[in-house]
């Protein structure tokens, strides 16, 4: 152990980048069952209370998956085309009284 320690060094030394090899699968994602919506409003928004109050109101066939991109703004992942067509047609939605847009994402 004495040895194996004897020949570590903590000088920096700059290791070459490993590079992929073989074919590598690009993943892409696709966007046509997403909508991106935003909360009109000038007060706070809380991330969860929208996410959850919505998936309620919305009762899809598959779920969805809600990220935050940015303050009051959300993407919406749908499973199936029918529950995006759903939730188009049923607007205006609103949370807390505050007016949400959708807009389909094009990729």
């Amino acid at each position: 152990m004495e040895e194996d320690l004897a020949n570590l060094n903590i000088f920096e030394e700059e290791e070459a980048p490993l590079w992929g090899q073989g074919n590598v699968d690009v993943i892409k994602e696709d966007y046509r069952l997403c909508l991106v919506g935003r909360v009109l409003t000038d007060s706070v928004v809380h991330f969860l209370s929208t996410r959850n109050t919505l998936a309620n109101l919305w009762h899809t066939l598959g779920g969805v998956a809600t990220s935050d991109i940015k303050e009051k703004s959300y993407l919406f992942r749908f499973y199936y085309e029918i529950d995006v067509k759903r939730v188009s047609e049923g607007m205006p939605w609103t949370f807390n009284r505050h007016l949400i847009i959708f807009l389909p994402t094009y990729r």
